[in-house]
């Protein structure tokens, strides 16, 4: 990636970092430790990445510290760097602006209203009563369904649905293939079989929030599903109906939620972890890859289930002893031990 050059003096007072090598040294664009050149910025913040830094090539490398006198050249230092390096490579993000205006192919419903700053791509579709607010960018072949709102400087990026009653805060961004405002998975059972639940509700997402890529959000049946303000989730996510996220939680690929469950503030969910219905969590929840959570949650903390990798032999023997625990405990609580004399 490449850009307009900085100086690295200019990028440690924009910043606020210090600098400890040539202020002068230019610097185009961003790379790792090992495949950065002379005029790329890279970053360590991982200690397992530490033993590629007295051999880097990047013109400068923002680090922490302690790291800093291994540094061959020139370095920035920092209190995070991970968070330093990502502010610095926002600024070698070229992505082209579309145009504002509406693409020919696209259409409208005429009760639908699009500022005029904002952009509609190719073979969209607008419907009745939605509202497209000021800068906002709607890509190729999005859908905006009935009484949708998509809020200023908000983006989708392409072939993204908002089914109905969506409502997009401010600078959200949607990337390619999600569905959000899709009919919640309520079903009611009688001796004839299954009747279908109207989902009446919308969906709410807060400013500066992000939705991944083919990520779903189901509309609630009475009530909104709701994420707070900058929610952040990964790729190919299920958000069942009428679910609450706190603010500043994040959620990686794969995790999924069933209805009615309120996710605290500044939570964290692992990829592919599931989180049954109904449930609590507080604020400041780590939940780890690929646990289950079948009860509510009420103290901070990381939270962890299931059995960590074996070889397959020995994780047969412990999934036969599995079957036995419930034995061994009432064998165990009818004979308890006899303390021992020693």
């Amino acid at each position: 990636m490449s850009g307009p050059p900085f100086a690295i003096g200019e990028l440690a007072r924009r910043f606020g970092l210090a600098l400890r090598g040539d202020p002068a040294r230019g610097i185009d664009g961003v790379g790792t430790l090992a495949g950065a050149g002379p005029s790329q910025l890279a970053f360590l913040a991982n200690r397992a990445y530490r033993a590629q830094l007295p051999a880097t090539r990047a013109g400068a490398v923002v680090l922490r510290e302690a790291d800093a006198d291994a540094a061959p050249g020139t370095a920035l230092v920092s209190a995070d760097p991970y968070l330093d390096f990502a502010r610095i490579a926002a600024l070698f993000d070229r992505r082209a602006h579309p145009a504002a205006g509406v693409h020919p192919s696209a259409v409208l419903d005429a009760s639908a209203s699009v500022d005029p700053t904002a952009s509609i791509g190719p073979h969209c579709w607008i419907g009745p009563r939605a509202v497209v607010e000021a800068g906002a960018e709607v890509g190729p072949g999005c859908q905006v369904g009935e009484d949708c709102v998509v809020g200023a400087q908000s983006r989708l990026v392409a072939r993204v649905t908002l089914v109905a009653r969506v409502r997009l805060g401010r600078r959200v961004l949607v990337h390619p293939g999600a569905v959000l405002g899709a009919d919640g998975f309520g079903l009611a059972p009688s001796a004839a079989g299954w009747t279908k639940v109207p989902q009446l509700g919308g969906v709410r997402i807060g400013d500066d929030c992000e939705i991944g890529a083919n990520t779903t959000i189901d509309r609630g049946a009475i009530e909104d599903t709701v994420l707070e303000e900058d929610v952040r989730l990964d790729n190919q996510i299920q958000i069942g109906h009428n679910v609450r996220i706190g603010a500043h939680t994040a959620m990686a690929g794969c995790a999924a939620v069933a209805g009615s469950t309120r996710i605290g503030r500044w939570c964290l969910v692992g990829g592919a972890a599931g989180i049954v219905g109904h449930l609590e969590i507080c604020d400041r929840v780590t939940i780890t890859a690929m646990s289950l959570v079948t009860h509510s949650i009420r103290e901070p903390g990381e939270y962890s289930s299931g059995t960590p990798l074996q070889p397959r032999r020995q994780w047969r023997k412990n999934a036969v002893r599995f079957g036995q625990l419930d034995m061994l405990a009432r064998r165990i609580g009818r004979h308890p031990q006899e303390p021992s004399d020693e």
